[in-house]
């Protein structure tokens, strides 16, 4: 059942993938992969309760489970409770040091609490334990563009595309700084190449007002 609710859950078949992983939860209640496959389940279908129970079981379980502890972050971070999201990663970054996981995810954490200094070195750590992580010149990008640096966050984000040429938010985050750089073809291309790879259904409103956009500028063009 764990296997048939994880394909569901990679189809797109959320509400069924949940279904059947929680009736496979109630079955094996100490299987740790099946409530952390439920938990990352429920977290995108947008359901933050519903994962941060299925974490915290995890970690009630076995508290030494690093990626629960930076799971359980992310969703304290989702609904801006930041403080407590960098409590787990540090208890994560206790247990893994190196975790590129936590990582990324504490620099997001310093960055959202305005310490730009420490988020920067968090991403460059991370740059230097894994120099082919996409996500963390992602992390750079996006700083770097919040903060007005677009010439900086173009290179970053170029790269992170170079490494993993199907990360969608990467194209959406370079179509925004085309746009700013007044390169509206660039832009429209990147946005069209979001629109192609994001297909998750907790995408859904950034999708439509990304389509908006591109409806507007191949008006204009």
């Amino acid at each position: 059942q764990g296997l048939l609710g994880e394909a569901l859950v990679e189809d797109g078949k959320l509400a069924e993938g949940i279904k059947v992983l929680a009736l496979a939860c109630k079955q094996a209640p100490e299987e740790l992969d099946l409530l952390f496959t439920l938990g990352d389940a429920y977290f995108e279908a947008g359901k933050a309760g519903e994962a941060q129970k299925c974490y915290q079981q995890v970690l009630d379980l076995d508290p030494g489970q690093e990626e629960a502890w930076v799971s359980l972050g992310l969703v304290h971070f989702s609904q801006e409770r930041i403080e407590q999201a960098e409590e787990c990663y540090q208890k994560a970054l206790q247990l893994e040091p190196d975790s590129v996981f936590a990582l990324n995810s504490l620099g997001d954490a310093c960055f959202a609490q305005g310490d730009n200094k420490r988020a920067l070195e968090t991403f460059q750590k991370v740059i230097d334990l894994e120099p082919k992580d996409p996500q963390a010149h992602y992390n750079l990008a996006e700083m770097y563009y919040d903060t007005g640096d677009l010439v900086a966050a173009e290179n970053a984000c170029r790269k992170a595309l170079k490494l993993d040429a199907g990360f969608a938010f990467a194209y959406l985050t370079l179509g925004n700084i085309c746009l700013d750089m007044d390169q509206n073809s660039e832009a429209l291309q990147c946005f069209k190449e979001f629109l192609v790879l994001e297909r998750s259904p907790g995408s859904k409103d950034i999708r439509t007002e990304v389509a908006a956009v591109v409806e507007g500028l191949e008006a204009e063009l």
